[in-house]
Order: C-alpha cells, then sequence, then structure tokens
C-alpha cells in the first residue's frame, strides 16, 4: 500500500493520497488550504489517478482545494451532511472572518459532484476499503476512515482532527463539543488495536497503542474521568 502524506497551507493541514501501489488509482484525503500544487506533484511522482476525495470534516483548512482538485481530475467529493454547509460558506463555522489575507486566493463552493457520507458506510474507493466513523465534537460533521488490516500491514485510521499525537481536537469553535469528542474517542478510538496507525490531520504519526499509554484526553475517556477537568487542547488547525 501507498500512502504519500504532506502538510498544507497556513495550519499545516495533513494532505493524503492512498493508493494500492504507486501506478495505480488513489483516494485523497483532505485536501485543504494550498494543497493543490502538492496533490499534483504527489500524483505525478507515484504515477497516481484519483478517483475520489474524501474529506474528515468541513473546516477550510481541510476543504479549501477540493475544488480545484476535483476539477483538475474530474472526481467527486465525499462529506458528511452535517458539515456540507462549510463548503460555500466557510467563515460560518467560526462565527468570525477567518483573514482571507492570511488565507489568499480562495475558490469556496462544492465540487460539481459532493457526495455525502453516512456513519457505518463501506467505501469501496480505488480498490481500498475505508469504513466510516461519524465521530461528532470537533465539528458536528467530522468522520474518520478506518483501512482494515492486511497481511503484515496493520489497520490505518485516519483520524482528521478527532484524535492528534498527544491530543484532541479543539472544541471551543461553532459546533464543537466537549463531551460529544470524548464520546466520539470512546466509541469509536478506544476499541482499536493498539497496532493501529493513526495518520491524523495535523502533526505526526502515531498509534492508537501510544496514545492509550499516553495521550492525556485518551487515557480518562479510558478511565471513565472524560467528563472532569476539561483542559484546553492545543489549538492545532481550525
Amino acid at each position: 500500500m501507498l500512502i504519500a502524506g504532506f502538510p498544507a497551507g497556513a495550519w499545516g493541514t495533513n494532505c493524503y493520497l492512498v493508493a494500492p501501489a504507486a501506478g495505480e488509482e488513489c483516494v485523497i484525503i483532505d485536501p485543504g488550504h494550498q494543497a493543490a500544487q502538492g496533490v499534483a506533484e504527489a500524483v505525478a511522482k507515484h504515477r497516481l489517478k484519483p478517483v475520489a476525495v474524501v474529506l474528515t470534516h468541513g473546516h477550510i483548512d481541510h476543504v479549501a482545494s477540493v475544488v480545484p482538485v476535483c476539477g483538475a481530475h474530474d472526481v467527486p467529493a465525499w462529506i458528511h451532511p452535517a458539515d456540507r454547509y462549510m463548503m460555500s460558506d466557510p467563515e460560518k463555522a467560526f462565527g468570525r472572518s477567518i483573514g482571507m489575507p492570511l488565507m489568499g486566493e480562495l475558490t469556496v463552493g462544492e465540487p460539481d459532484d459532493l457526495k455525502e457520507l453516512a456513519d457505518g458506510a463501506e467505501l469501496t474507493l480505488a480498490g481500498l476499503e475505508l469504513t466510516v466513523a461519524h465521530t461528532p465534537g470537533h465539528t458536528k460533521g467530522s468522520v474518520t476512515f478506518r483501512m482494515p488490516e492486511q497481511a503484515d500491514i496493520p489497520s490505518v485510521f485516519f483520524a482528521g482532527d478527532l484524535l492528534f499525537a498527544g491530543s484532541i481536537g479543539r472544541t471551543d469553535l461553532p459546533g464543537g463539543d466537549h463531551a460529544e469528542i470524548l464520546e466520539s474517542l470512546a466509541r469509536v478510538v478506544l476499541p482499536l488495536d493498539d497496532s493501529t496507525v493513526v495518520l491524523s490531520g495535523h502533526g505526526p504519526q502515531t498509534s492508537i497503542g501510544r496514545e492509550r499509554a499516553t495521550n492525556p484526553y485518551l487515557r480518562e475517556v479510558a478511565a471513565g474521568l472524560g467528563g472532569g477537568a476539561r483542559r484546553p487542547a492545543p489549538r492545532r488547525g481550525m
């Protein structure tokens, strides 16, 4: 399996291209702010053919390049319906200006073909199997994607802004909810095997085992203490 990832834009949002191998079809996950060039470079380097874009949530730092990327490759995008409005009105997700001088030129709106994700959906794209889990808390429409273990390759969990190395997604923006993100962690993350590779929306790769042992939020949820101190999460991304 091939996973090519790179941080893009002002918030260093991780964009991933996933394929069975070089020279084959691929899925693009979260082409965010200023990600189009990086996608084009990865496609050329690995001789890939994109067939779909899938989105962990609707914040502009994860979706800003969806329209140009989908247009360049004539592919659909997938997003949870609760976050769909952010595609056309990104500032509504923040209750304030997101700073257009910082963001630069943006192509807001929906791609020509936008499909909706549902909890528990099984997507078969580019020869890959992606299991969708609705994981609200960072936004109302946040989702994660899990790929099953294959031979000697561990399961891969694309966490979006639900779970980071050592932290979790912020919940202080409109649609965020601390209790909901803890429930999502308990329901979706805790049952995963320790060997599961975690690829987050921001920051480095980690594993479920490492986070179970060291992430203070996940340890609190595992201990049944998630309703406690409500420490603020570091503000990675949006």
